[in-house]
């Protein structure tokens, strides 16, 4: 893999050019984070993810469960050039929309006046102007434009759907949902108002027009719908290119629609985990998405299904491991691939199979030296991708780095973290417990064209050397703590995360340079997000160590948060002085 291929982009991006960034957002993602410690929008997953989209605008937006064309503008011109063809109503939207209802009517137009009334907006004279040009599409129309096996024909019968152009005119939230169901055809999916339950909303933006901010000339960017894929699956395919990342999670719980079930591709296998043992339908799940892979590869080689159990410390590894449910035996370790890094996994080492999938981002933001926007790994800006990545005879090739800056990875389990800081030319000491972890980070290094006699791994506990590391004088660019919610060790006792993260962070502040990062990460699930924070944050207050930049990072969008399913899992970056 090449270096370019880290920056290439998200298979979301339509198109890019110096003013313009267009995208075609998935179904079930929201445009912006609702919350301060919510799941990122794809705005915000965006505009921290490159530092050249670092000044990204919202330009207009799209409803969480709506898919389709969007823009963001990058630079003042295309901001103001945008917002004001949005205000005079000289961008052209044209939406594609799924109903179950039969129309009396070909092509109309619905004028109201709409206003929210709690989670709905609806009909009201006080309301704000709404007017929607409505257009239902024949069945050879329908079929260019929407490739579906069951587009209606002249006389549609039970079950099947007709296919809808809609031009909204004015741009109110919900105008088009509210205006199809207060006439009679609600669309296929949207409960809220109506419509026939189904996997998702059947409403996509499938074409924005308008004059280019820089050039004046007109411009079209359109996208076809796929409402035949399952909307879990096509969120999946919106992040990740599939030549660089094929391990993800598929399946998150009751935010896609499974409670309790949790579902993770990893490579050319699925690993399903539950309290339960697979049930019919899910393991009937499980045969399909092996015989139709998203989209990484053409067929996967098997699932394997892992009973989750509080007792793990009582349990033998072999009957806490992954167990074969479908397919063939997977080999005693494989190769996953995650941003173009390669790491080992294993169902084959007890509970846990090598590496945690909702780092996966995090891990990425050490690959490129770019946290969030405006903030950069160093203060100096040094961390680029200094390690040069080339393909000689299959073989991943790695050139020290002149400029290396200091990692320290305690909890580093098989050292996820330290292998992306050394592929970006960092000095790694990695800290664990376990002297098998250690072991596989090391294969992990070489699995990438690192040396790992270059590097520093530490067996011991985690309190003991942190300890011992002051008292040393050792002092590290960027400290990263991922402790585990609970462990246990003979020299410090217990640890549990809610109880002892303020000493963790204070046996770690000496180890931070002055303008150094201090990366805190906890998975516990129960702890408020606003509690984890002050636990970081009142150690370096009574240490009187200023913090300079902090960016919170929640859990990947496909580990999706909502209200059945709530945040487990809360990250922060400090740069500190």
């Amino acid at each position: 893999m090449s270096c370019d291929k880290l920056h290439s982009l998200p298979p979301c991006v339509l198109h890019e050019d110096e003013h313009l960034l267009m995208v075609n957002k998935p179904a079930g993602w929201n445009t912006h984070a609702p919350s301060p410690y919510a799941g990122e929008g794809i705005y915000d997953w965006l505009k921290n993810r490159e530092p050249r989209w670092a000044s990204l605008a919202i330009l207009h937006r799209l409803d969480k469960e709506t898919s389709g064309v969007m823009v963001f503008g990058k630079t003042p011109l295309a901001n103001r050039s945008l917002t004001e063809q949005f205000t005079r109503r000289a961008v052209r939207k044209t939406y594609l929309l799924l109903t179950d209802r039969n129309l009396d009517r070909r092509e109309f137009v619905i004028d109201s006046r709409i206003i929210r009334a709690g989670e709905r907006y609806v009909s009201n004279p006080h309301g704000e102007a709404a007017e929607t040009q409505f257009k239902v599409l024949g069945a050879a129309e329908a079929k260019r434009r929407l490739p579906i096996s069951n587009v209606p024909g002249e006389t549609p019968h039970p079950g099947c759907h007709r296919l809808i152009e809609a031009e909204p005119r004015t741009g109110r939230t919900h105008q088009i949902r509210v205006h199809a169901a207060e006439h009679g055809f609600p669309i296929l999916g949207d409960t809220i108002y109506g419509g026939t339950p189904a996997p998702r909303v059947y409403l996509h933006a499938a074409e924005l027009a308008f004059r280019h901010p820089a050039t004046g000339k007109e411009v079209r960017f359109c996208s076809l719908p796929d409402f035949n894929t399952d909307p879990r699956r096509a969120l999946r395919a919106a992040l990740m290119a599939p030549e660089a990342t094929n391990a993800f999670r598929l399946i998150h719980g009751a935010s896609d629609g499974w409670p309790g079930w949790y579902v993770d591709q990893l490579g050319d296998f699925l690993l399903s985990q539950g309290e339960r043992p697979l049930s019919d339908p899910q393991r009937e799940f499980l045969q399909a998405a092996r015989s139709n892979a998203l989209p990484i590869t053409p067929y996967l080689s098997a699932a394997y299904h892992k009973t989750l159990t509080r007792q793990v410390r009582r349990t033998s590894a072999p009957d806490v491991g992954p167990r074969l449910a479908l397919g063939e035996a997977a080999p005693e370790r494989f190769t996953i691939r995650e941003n173009g890094v390669r790491f080992e996994m294993s169902f084959h080492e007890g509970y846990s199979v090598g590496l945690f999938l909702d780092q996966r981002d995090n891990r990425r933001r050490l690959l490129t030296g770019h946290v969030a926007a405006g903030f950069q790994l160093t203060a100096e800006g040094r961390v680029t991708r200094v390690t040069e990545l080339q393909e000689k005879s299959g073989t991943r090739v790695t050139r020290p780095s002149e400029a290396g800056f200091e990692v320290l990875n305690a909890f580093a389990y098989t050292c996820g973290f330290s292998v992306c800081a050394a592929l970006a030319g960092a000095n790694t000491t990695s800290l664990d417990l376990s002297k098998k972890s250690l072991d596989w980070g090391r294969r992990n290094f070489a699995r990438n064209g690192l040396d790992p006699t270059a590097h520093d791994f530490i067996y011991g506990d985690a309190f003991d050397w942190l300890k011992r590391l002051a008292k040393k004088g050792r002092m590290f660019d960027v400290v990263m703590l991922d402790p585990p919610t609970f462990s246990q060790s003979k020299e410090n006792g217990v640890f549990r995360a809610e109880k002892d993260y303020k000493r963790l962070v204070a046996l770690t502040l000496p180890l931070v340079k002055a303008g150094g990062v201090l990366f805190a990460s906890t998975n516990a699930a129960d702890w408020p997000a606003e509690q984890f924070l002050a636990n970081v944050e009142e150690p370096l207050r009574a240490a009187r160590r200023k913090i300079l930049q902090k960016h919170y990072a929640p859990q990947p969008a496909d580990f999706p948060i909502s209200r059945p399913e709530p945040a487990y899992l809360k990250t922060v970056w400090l740069r500190i002085d």
